[in-house]
């Protein structure tokens, strides 16, 4: 029998395992950055590549000129409004763009398609050295959703 650690506010603890699993089987996350000294946050396609985070984003955007080198959070989740459950994790990081040609040619030729319009050749890699995350759902089915 597994046991489980839980938050001050009821929420399951997940270990660093889970939590990876978690982290590369959504499509969708969320980037927070600083812009002009504000947070910003942003929705991005991602995948998880050798420990790390990668993104793309185009020349002169946001995302790419706040990532230079700075910690940076990235969020990810799965929500079932219906049955009250869900999960979230969260990782930390220092962002950086990929300039080496060959290490960026091969993260180029990733399996990841940026969803939104314009060309997207600025890569983003952001290395996994904080991760952690919590899961809720209705007592008794914490330990079977989702399988982790």
């Amino acid at each position: 029998m597994t046991s489980h650690e839980y938050d001050g506010n009821g929420m399951e603890v997940l270990d660093a395992d889970v939590c990876r699993r978690l982290l590369a089987s959504v499509p969708i996350g969320r980037i927070v950055f600083t812009d002009q000294a504000m947070p910003a946050i942003q929705p991005v396609n991602f995948l998880v590549h050798e420990g790390a985070i990668v993104l793309r984003t185009g020349e002169g955007s946001k995302l790419a000129a706040a990532s230079r080198d700075a910690v940076v959070a990235f969020e990810v989740d799965d929500i079932d409004p219906d049955y009250h459950r869900g999960w979230s994790v969260v990782v930390v990081g220092h962002a950086h763009e990929v300039t080496d040609p060959a290490a960026r040619q091969d993260l180029l030729d990733l399996p990841l398609r940026p969803w939104a319009a314009g060309r997207r050749e600025h890569v983003i890699r952001i290395p996994i050295e904080v991760i952690y995350g919590r899961r809720i759902a209705p007592p008794g089915q914490l330990a079977s959703w989702p399988a982790g």
